[in-house]
């Protein structure tokens, strides 16, 4: 999606140019580090809060000055004197998972007076950096689906607040986030299906993902939790998809050469979990009595199919305004506490 233009930033004091010897453009963590001051007190101290000593102001600005730093749209102060435009970067406007969470940033936004500028990265994990690139010059802060830590970065080193969706550990400190629970999830998807008596399963996982099978994964968790359950579960159990309909068909073509015994299949999410339900009806396993299912996301498409979804729900609008809260915290200088979604069971009738 192509973004709106932004307003044009005034001149600043200091090089336009980075110093000599500098490989990029001076962040607001450069100024944090060499001022020995916290990222926040670095904000305060560009957007003139009050909240900031003088001299440790004048310190900071000093040093800004001579690191070259320049600040994005916000720290410029171009948004006190206009309406703050949040840039929303999801995987997949096709991805009925987004529909949810877009509105609830909207919601959030619209009651602080911003506006919301929605892009996409076609779920191409190469188009990530191409897409941030695009948005920094013309956001003042940044929700965003995104996979690839180079792309977090330039958000980041732009200057511009950044909150990320379904975010992982290893960039906790790099930026807000709203973190779901998926080890809560899959433990509570798990232990149903054991008691259902289950013992061979099966995970049909996002094979387009770069953390697959990494700690802390989908495919991780899968079977960490079956082995906690006293299951044999090896690498095999896992079967890579692509993230639609169609991948979950192709997996459970794949599952029933390779391993015939499943009885029980938890999905990446709901849209490979249909896929893979329906051509297991069309290969003619009666579900849940051949096969159970279990998806991921809460999707209402879940409730529509023949048999009805067991999934793992998730609140995606809530996820949306948590995120805005966050930037809220981020523009005001505050540090934000992190966001942690638990998705809750939701058993229907194929499983």
């Amino acid at each position: 999606m192509s973004a709106p233009p932004g307003p044009t930033a005034p001149a600043q004091d200091g090089p336009e140019d980075p110093p000599a010897g500098r490989s990029r453009p001076a962040t607001i963590d450069d100024v944090a580090r060499s001022a020995g001051v916290s990222r926040q007190t670095v904000s305060r101290a560009i957007n003139d809060k009050p909240e900031i000593d003088p001299s440790t102001r004048d310190r900071v600005l000093a040093v800004a000055r001579a690191m070259g730093y320049r600040p994005s749209r916000f720290a410029r102060g171009l948004v006190s004197r206009g309406v703050t435009t949040v840039g929303l970067v999801i995987a997949d406007v096709l991805n009925p998972f987004f529909p949810e969470v877009v509105a609830g940033v909207m919601d959030a936004a619209d009651e602080r007076g911003w506006q919301v500028a929605v892009y996409s990265t076609g779920a191409a994990l190469e188009r990530e950096m191409a897409v941030t690139r695009a948005i920094t010059e013309h956001v003042d802060a940044c929700v965003a689906f995104l996979l690839d830590e180079h792309a977090v970065d330039q958000v980041r080193e732009a200057g511009i607040p950044v909150v990320l969706l379904d975010h992982h550990d290893r960039r906790q400190a790099a930026a807000g986030g709203v973190r779901i629970d998926f080890a809560s999830g899959i433990r509570q998807a798990m232990g149903h299906l054991i008691e259902r008596g289950h013992r061979h399963l099966a995970m049909f996982d996002d094979g387009a993902r770069p953390d697959a099978g990494s700690a802390g994964s989908r495919h991780a968790l899968f079977l960490e939790v079956a082995r906690e359950y006293g299951l044999e579960a090896q690498e095999s159990w896992v079967v890579p998809c692509v993230n639609s309909l169609q991948g979950g068909a192709h997996g459970m073509d794949l599952l029933m050469e390779t391993r015939p015994e499943v009885t029980a299949v938890l999905a990446y999410n709901d849209l490979i979990g249909i896929g893979a339900m329906r051509r297991a009806r069309y290969l003619g396993r009666s579900v849940p009595d051949d096969c159970a299912f279990v998806g991921c996301d809460g999707l209402t498409l879940g409730e529509l199919v023949d048999p009805p979804l067991t999934t793992l729900h998730v609140d995606k609008r809530h996820l949306g305004r948590a995120a805005v809260r966050q930037l809220d915290a981020l523009l005001s200088g505050k540090e934000p506490a992190e966001t942690v979604i638990v998705p809750r069971l939701v058993v229907r009738a194929s499983s």
